[in-house]
This record gives C-alpha cells, sequence and structure tokens, in this order.
C-alpha cells in the first residue's frame, strides 16, 4: 500500500535544485575498503561491491515471507524521456538514483521521504541531437561525494550530505562528437572511473580517471588505437582508421583491490558493420583487428596504463561488443577467476592476474555471428558481411544474447542467475561515405529489424547455471526478452523485472515462482535490496523506451504499444 507521502514525493521530484532535509542516519564513510567489504544493510557501488555479485546477504524476506511482500512508497523523477534505467544505491538508510538528464536523488530509505534533489543545467539543443541520450544509468559513491556523468560531456560531484555540486569537470568535447556519458562512474582509491558512449560514434572512446577530492583528469585510455604511444595497437587499425574508431566503455567495469586493477569492457568499433567481408584483415573501412575495441581491459587505477586484455572479438562486425559491465570475481579450485559475459551470447572466464582465457560457454542458443568459441577464447567459423546482401539473418539481435544489466551471483549455493536473449535480426550491409573526424553522425553500416530464430519463436530466459563451467541447473522462459538486472538474495530468492511490468521472485534452489507484482510499465533497469530502520527493502526502478525497446511495439504488438515510454518510477517492497 502506498503510504501518504506519495503527493509530496511526486512534487518534490519535480521541483529543481537541491531540497535539504534532515538524514534518518548518521553517515559514515564510504571509502575502498567499505565497497569491498559490500554485504550486510547497503548497496554502496553500482554493481554492489567490487565483486559484482549483485547479490544482498539480507534474509529478512525470504522464502518462507515473500508473499506477504507489498509496495511500501514509491518515488517519481518526472521528466523520464526513454525511461529510468539506472541502478539504485542505498547506504546508512539513503537510497540513490539517477533518473533521465542525470537527475539525482537522496530518499530517506525507510520512508521516501526526500532528502535533497540535483537537477544539473545540461545543453538541451545538444542533448536533442544524440540518439541514445537522455537516460542516465547511475551513479557513484566515494568519500562524501556522489558522481553522476552527464550526456554533455561532464562529471559532476555532489556532496553527499547536501547534494551540492563540489566541483564539475567537462571531460569530452560533446558538441563535436555528440558523445558524454550514460552509464554509471565507479570510484576507487580516491579515483572516479568512467567511461563514454558506445562505438557507433566516430571518434576514440575514450576512459577517464579523475581525481575524486578535486575533479582533476588523472589520466585517460583510448579504446580506438590506444593512447599515442601505442603503436602496435595503431596498426591493427589500417589506413588510420583508429582516428575514427568507434569504441568506448559505456558501462560500470570493477575494481580488484589485490592488484590494484580496474576491469573494463570496451564497444565496438565503428562503423559498426563493416563491409570487407572474409577479407577484413585488408579490406573495408577499418581493416585489421581494431585494438582495444571490444576487449577487456585491466587498468592500473592509479595512472590508466594497460596491465593485460583479452580482445573477446577481433574486428567486430556484428556489435557483439564486450561493454557489458559484469565482472563477478570467484576463487575457486585455487584459481582466481573473473566471469564476463559478452552480448554475443558467450559468457568468458578468465584468470585475474592476466585475463588469459581460462573457459567460455553458451548462455543463449541462437547464435550463427560464429560457428562457436573455443574454451580458449578462439573463433571458429565467423561471418562476415558485405555491402548489398538483403536480410541476412544474424543470430543474436544487434541488443544481444545478454543485456548490459547485469545477473546475479550467490556466493552460498555458487549458482548464476543470469538473463539470456533468444532473437535475431535481418540484417542489411550498406557501404557508408567514410568519415574521416569525430562528428555528430551515427556511422553504423547497416539497416536491420528484429526477427524470430530460425525454426523457432523469440523469447527470454532466466538460467540458474555454475558460473565456471555453464552448467545449468534450471531455467524459466519469458514471452519477451527482459532486459533489467537480477537480484539475489541471502533469504534463497532471485528477483527478476521484467518487460511487461511484473517483478518476480523465485525460489533459488528451484526456480519455483514464490510472489509477483504489476508495477505498470516495463523494466529495463537496477534492482536492489538494502536495509533502513531495521527493516529490509527491495528497490526497482521501472519505465520503458530506448534503443532496445523501441521495437518491443512492432514486434510484440498489445501490451507494448500502449505502454508508456517517457514515465517511470523508482518502487520499493517491503514486508507487511
Amino acid at each position: 500500500m502506498r503510504n501518504t507521502t506519495f503527493a509530496t514525493l511526486a512534487t518534490a521530484a519535480l521541483a529543481f535544485g537541491a531540497t535539504l532535509a534532515a538524514a534518518p542516519a548518521l553517515a559514515q564513510t564510504i571509502d575502498t575498503a567499505r565497497i569491498e567489504a559490500g554485504g550486510g544493510n547497503d548497496w554502496p557501488t553500482y554493481h554492489g561491491n567490487y565483486k559484482s555479485y549483485h547479490y544482498s546477504t539480507l534474509d529478512q524476506i525470504n522464502t518462507g515471507n515473500v508473499k506477504d511482500l507489498q509496495v511500501a512508497w514509491m518515488h517519481f523523477p518526472g521528466r523520464s524521456t526513454r525511461g529510468v534505467q539506472s541502478q539504485p544505491l542505498a547506504a546508512d538508510g539513503v537510497l540513490y538514483y539517477s533518473g533521465s538528464y542525470s537527475r539525482v536523488f537522496a530518499l530517506n530509505g525507510a520512508t521516501g521521504e526526500l532528502i535533497w534533489s540535483y537537477f544539473p543545467e545540461l545543453d538541451d539543443a545538444l542533448v536533442a541531437r544524440q540518439t541514445h541520450s537522455p537516460y542516465n544509468r547511475g551513479i557513484a559513491i566515494g568519500d562524501g561525494k556522489l558522481y553522476v556523468g552527464t550526456v554533455d560531456g561532464r562529471l559532476i560531484a555532489l556532496d553527499l550530505k547536501t547534494g551540492k555540486p563540489a566541483w564539475d569537470t567537462k571531460l569530452m568535447n560533446s558538441q563535436k562528437a555528440t558523445v558524454g556519458f550514460t552509464g554509471a562512474p565507479l570510484f576507487a582509491k580516491g579515483t572516479v572511473v568512467i567511461g563514454s558512449q558506445g562505438g557507433e560514434w566516430p571518434g576514440r572512446g575514450p576512459i577517464f580517471g579523475v581525481d575524486a577530492a578535486t575533479g582533476k583528469q588523472k589520466w585517460q585510455f583510448l579504446t580506438a588505437g590506444g593512447n599515442d604511444y601505442d603503436v602496435a595497437a595503431k596498426k591493427t587499425w589500417g589506413n588510420d582508421s583508429w582516428r575514427t574508431g568507434g569504441g568506448g566503455g559505456w558501462m560500470t567495469g570493477t575494481f580488484d583491490p589485490p592488484t590494484n586493477t580496474i576491469w573494463w569492457g570496451t564497444a565496438n568499433p565503428g562503423p559498426l558493420y563493416d563491409w570487407s567481408g572474409a577479407d577484413y584483415k585488408t579490406q573495408g573501412a577499418r581493416p585489421g583487428d581494431n585494438l582495444y575495441t571490444t576487449s577487456v581491459l585491466g587498468l592500473d587505477v592509479d595512472t590508466g596504463a594497460l596491465k593485460f586484455y583479452h580482445q573477446e572479438l577481433p574486428h567486430d562486425a556484428w556489435d557483439f561488443d564486450s561493454a557489458v559491465g559484469e565482472f563477478i570475481s570467484i576463487d575457486r579450485d585455487g584459481k582466481q577467476l573473473m566471469v564476463h559475459p559478452n552480448k554475443s551470447g558467450f559468457v568468458f572466464v578468465y584468470d585475474r592476474k592476466n585475463a588469459e582465457v581460462e573457459n567460455v560457454w553458451r548462455m543463449v542458443e541462437n547464435i550463427n555471428f560464429v560457428r562457436d568459441i573455443t574454451s580458449k577464447g578462439e573463433l571458429i567459423g565467423r561471418r562476415d558481411f558485405t555491402a548489398g546482401k538483403q536480410d541476412e539473418v544474424l543470430c543474436p539481435h544487434i541488443s544481444g544474447g545478454v543485456s548490459w544489466n547485469s545477473g546475479s551471483y550467490d556466493p552460498k549455493n555458487g549458482q548464476y542467475y543470469k538473463i539470456g536473449q533468444e532473437w535475431c535480426m535481418k540484417l542489411s550491409v550498406v557501404k557508408t561515405a567514410a568519415i574521416t573526424e569525430p562528428q555528430a553522425q551515427l556511422n553504423i553500416g547497416a539497416n536491420f529489424t528484429i526477427a524470430k530464430p530460425p525454426g523457432s519463436e523469440i523469447y527470454g530466459h532466466l538460467d540458474a547455471r555454475d558460473p565456471i563451467t555453464g552448467a545449468k541447473k534450471w531455467e524459466v522462459r519469458y514471452p519477451e526478452p527482459p532486459l533489467s538486472s537480477v537480484l539475489s538474495t541471502g533469504g534463497n530468492l532471485v528477483f527478476v523485472p521484467d518487460a511487461r511490468g511484473v517483478i518476480h521472485a523465485y525460489n533459488a534452489l528451484d526456480g519455483k515462482e514464490l510472489w509477483s507484482h504489476n508495477d505498470g510499465t516495463g523494466h529495463q533497469g537496477g534492482i536492489i535490496s538494502y536495509s533502513a530502520g531495521g527493516k529490509q527493502y527491495v528497490a526497482v526502478v521501472a519505465g520503458f523506451g530506448g534503443m532496445a525497446t523501441d521495437d518491443y511495439s512492432v514486434q510484440f504488438g498489445e501490451l507494448y504499444k500502449s505502454m508508456p515510454k517517457d514515465t517511470g518510477a523508482l518502487i520499493v517492497f517491503g514486508l507487511k
């Protein structure tokens, strides 16, 4: 049942600027050690903690009482163009989240009372020209500040208690390239790391390290061709095509404290769909393997120096990039491993010391861009397209066999809960005009529409799997691919917000559905659990519309034709 603050919340959420109220508890410092420890009552970083489990140890809500879960309170961010896609954070009884246009809110985690809000002034003309904007996928907290990126190329730090700006740093010339920041930053060891938007824009896909105290840029890593001294990487781009090569690390990676290493994934090269066919090494718009696009990077957190990398798909000609930010740190059988899903539908398992491939396994069935990828990461039977071919069926769909949103790993039972997406697309490759400098233009190189897999239907599935071997324990199917993150908890529960607007709770051991609630609009963002005032809550964002979901109304009809695309809400559940 909605509480009596509903009208107050809706009104306050529309107010411009910072609004102050008393915090519900004395805030403790959120630093690298606290994020590393994770667990407990909080959710202090995008992936929960640096291990990226998307798992809460809280067990007050469990398999025995989840049937009694109900809406505790709601908050409406207003101006939710393309819905709400962010991942909330929680610390010391306060819930923080962002909406479209990088609006940020701090709310009492128990009541939903607004503590403060911050709406940055953006370049509206620039925002109107951008293809992916104005959504925002999350924030970071550390050393008494909250950090948020903007679509006009800025990184902003806010005082965590008051919401007042501490610094505002311009990192990118977004007027020239119409590329900014949509993903959440990552805080680690006094550095804030953030990557630019995707690979379809002509540019070099920078990832930045910024001093958390001052806002001064500490380092930059260029994903297309590497930094200026990296001659070897540039040689993987024929005709100096690295100058406008795309790339970008548009989703949030993680930090490995023992090795002082940032793990980050990078996007596809540009133009997205090259037309060189099998001669991609020497022909086409970007001849060669195109380092460091569609790669996993290990960067020194202090300097940005490249420690190691693995290019998951050399010369990515399909947009199955590695920018999915999910890096799950697991120790098993004396090995220190990192699990990373790729948009292609394959999951890579790495040695954490050097990113050497330990295993590769399939998350989805419908894959035909390659025949297979070996357990050591070698591509077998790749399909490379030339211009002029019409309606080639390519699997999976451009939105991926897995989404940018995260699965969840339960360290108690060793199961990895992840959404797989079984869909394809009809592709027609087009030879586009060469672009010689960054500019306000997407360089895609193809026309495409969503399509059914050959001999099958489109569907999505939640799997419970071994994260190292891929062995499946159970599966739940959905008529349309869900696009949101997954949450597992110490109460032996798995929560999945689906595309239709229903949030489901399953028994983590066997996949049996125990509870559901219709939130009234589709989900395409984050979900967390936290504690405030001694009570456990589950918070999820709802609100549909965007690059991945625009095709749902055409392909699936109702209820997506009637689903609003420019509304959104934060919905918080608690026990009666």
